[in-house]
């Protein structure tokens, strides 16, 4: 039984999905009157298979995607066909909170002619919502603010509408940046993007080090670190190393299958 904000990693393998994990998607779910509501941190290669592990996909109720890199959305498509063919379809038209082209992205992934099958389209099955500052979702207050990336990228925070309520950041992709710095401020968890090693030469404004992302989670004074999207060219543990003298808390790898229940202490 769910009786707070709990996150699972569905998939958190790095620009592509990985010989032990989809690409990134991560299942943020909460209390909310009187069942648990389900928030899908976007959907990227192999999410959608590996969804049916925690929940019936059905039973998403909202889907916010960071960005429209093809790791971090294309499973939207998955997502479309069970919704229209699957033993349990129709299923509901879901909002999804977005940058504000990605309704023709996605149409675009699909790709298949409207005459060659009957009912809505891919862009015509869902409820389009282009990120704003501040959006309220089923039992939260969602933040979103434009990070440094080469596409049009945001972070998101997510805060339960409760007095004291837990809080955690997804970084989306992201390089440094100090908007990221502003919106995760004192949170329980931050859940970011580590996709580089620490180098000099690393591409500006892209993405993350390790050792980056927990200096930023020591800059915002968060509670707890989680380094996710991590390509599978590198290993995990050499990331975790160099992130862990950056940050006086803990610091985890995100994997698929974990699980964190935000405001209690991590186990």
């Amino acid at each position: 039984m769910i009786t707070m904000m709990k996150l699972t990693i569905v998939g958190c393998s790095g620009s592509l999905s990985g010989p032990d994990s989809p690409a990134s998607s991560y299942l943020l779910q909460a209390p909310y009157q009187d069942r648990v509501f389900s928030l899908l941190l976007d959907c990227g290669p192999g999410a959608m298979g590996a969804l049916y592990r925690y929940l019936d996909p059905r039973d998403i109720d909202a889907i916010a995607l960071s960005h429209l890199h093809a790791d971090h959305c294309l499973d939207l498509c998955g997502y479309y066909v069970a919704a229209r063919y699957s033993p349990s379809a129709p299923w509901p038209r879901r909002p999804v909170y977005a940058p504000a082209n990605a309704a023709s992205r996605i149409t675009l992934a699909y790709d298949v002619p409207h005459s060659s099958e009957a009912g809505p389209t891919i862009a015509e099955h869902f409820e389009w919502r282009t990120w704003q500052p501040n959006q309220r979702i089923g039992p939260f207050i969602v933040q979103a603010v434009r990070v440094e990336h080469p596409v049009d990228a945001y972070a998101i925070r997510v805060q339960e509408d409760l007095p004291d309520g837990a809080a955690m950041v997804y970084s989306g992709d992201t390089g440094p940046s100090d908007a990221l710095v502003q919106l995760a401020n004192g949170v329980d968890l931050l859940l970011v993007e580590s996709a580089f090693l620490d180098d000099p030469d690393n591409p500006p404004g892209m993405h993350l080090s390790g050792g980056q992302a927990a200096a930023i989670g020591q800059a915002a004074d968060v509670a707890s670190v989680v380094l996710t999207h991590i390509p599978p060219w590198y290993e995990p543990d050499r990331v975790l190393a160099e992130a862990t003298p950056h940050f006086d808390g803990p610091v985890s790898l995100a994997k698929p299958g974990a699980t964190w229940d935000i405001g209690s202490p991590l186990g």
